[in-house]
């Protein structure tokens, strides 16, 4: 019975089947112990430790296809849907390639981001240090993305003709492919200035459209800004480069702010800056001890302006010093110079009367008629 079906049996291909498993599972067991005991060995070094534990499942897959595909070389080209095995092969290799070089990308930022933690005082050096990083990563795994999915086209014979004749007319259509592609590109572009020159930074404070917030996220194409109130302003990359805004820790995140009142003629600067100087003292955790200044910076016909300049160590505690301060400082004036707050003044004189009976007589009034009986 068995000979009667031998002749129709696909004997040169299953052994080739058979092969090509064995190899991938003797190769799949070589990875993992191999991995295994790289991994021990690296647990004291920490750029190892995070690169192995990374790649190792791109590994667990690349040893075995490369183990397939060297099978699928040197069977006969003669086997049935050898040609369609070894593209795919192929282009599991290179997608694995693809994956493999985008976790030792993401193995080094990690790596670079612990040493340079920014939940510290003074985290100027460590927030410029990730800005670069995460935007320069974000930029090459972009470019392995488009390597891998470029290398996957040119497997294809169809695809590398189309290429090479899009390359000869790439008049026009290179044009109109620039034009499309110009937000794309010009917030690649931009994505790269940020992180060179670092107009903005992780966690800086900044004014963007009249909103005050932090840099939360930078990404390859936009920026996202966390707002006071926990809302979040989507911004794009170029609009950093190609507009003006405010960056309140451009160089340190020490900040002065200023408070303003009003107070009358009659108000004795020297006990308000007293005053000024013993509730700076009470407030440590607010008050970095830098400039604490009381002037009076203005005068109209009604009332005297005064500025009291208070500095801190970020945007956050200088906010709140000054809602401290100028809440203390109003409540300071009107409980120990109430006559001292904003006032209007009019005055009345009595030589003033006539004048004003002579400008508004005062109407007749007529007697009142009795009624007749």
């Amino acid at each position: 019975m068995l000979e009667n079906w031998l002749p129709y049996l696909p004997l040169p291909e299953l052994r080739v089947l058979l092969t090509a498993l064995v190899v991938m599972l003797g190769l799949s067991l070589v990875a993992r112990g191999v991995m295994r005991v790289l991994v021990r060995l690296a647990k004291p070094v920490l750029f190892l430790r995070e690169l192995l534990q990374r790649v190792r499942r791109p590994l667990y897959l690349l040893l075995p296809l490369l183990g397939l595909q060297t099978v699928w070389s040197a069977a006969d080209d003669d086997l049935l849907f050898i040609g369609p095995l070894r593209q795919l092969t192929s282009m599991a290799i290179i997608g694995t390639f693809t994956w493999l070089g985008l976790r030792a990308v993401d193995a080094v930022q990690q790596v670079i981001l612990l040493h340079n933690p920014v939940d510290i005082s003074d985290n100027l050096r460590a927030r410029r240090i990730q800005t670069q990083t995460r935007v320069l990563v974000r930029t090459l795994s972009f470019f392995v993305l488009l390597f891998g999915a470029a290398t996957m086209l040119m497997t294809f014979p169809t695809a590398r003709q189309f290429g090479t004749s899009l390359l000869a007319s790439a008049g026009v259509a290179g044009l109109a492919v620039g034009f499309a592609a110009k937000p794309v590109l010009g917030n690649l572009i931009a994505g790269l200035q940020i992180a060179i020159t670092q107009p903005i930074r992780l966690d800086d404070v900044v004014i963007v459209e009249n909103e005050w917030g932090r840099i939360e996220e930078i990404t390859g194409t936009y920026v996202v800004v966390r707002i006071w109130d926990d809302r979040r302003l989507v911004v794009p990359l170029q609009w950093f480069i190609e507009n003006p805004f405010q960056n309140w820790t451009r160089v340190s995140s020490s900040i002065t702010g200023a408070v303003v009142l009003w107070a009358d003629y009659e108000m004795p600067l020297d006990p308000l800056r007293q005053e000024l100087e013993r509730l700076c003292k009470e407030a440590p955790q607010l008050w970095d001890g830098r400039v604490s200044v009381l002037q009076l910076v203005d005068a109209t016909e009604r009332s005297i302006q005064l500025r009291v300049l208070v500095s801190s160590i970020d945007s956050s505690r200088n906010w709140d010093l000054r809602c401290y301060l100028r809440e203390n400082l109003i409540n300071f004036i009107a409980h120990r110079y109430p006559h001292c707050l904003p006032q209007l003044r009019a005055e009345l004189s009595r030589s003033a009367a006539p004048e004003l009976r002579d400008r508004h007589p005062e109407p007749i009034v007529e007697p009142e008629r009795q009624p007749p009986v």
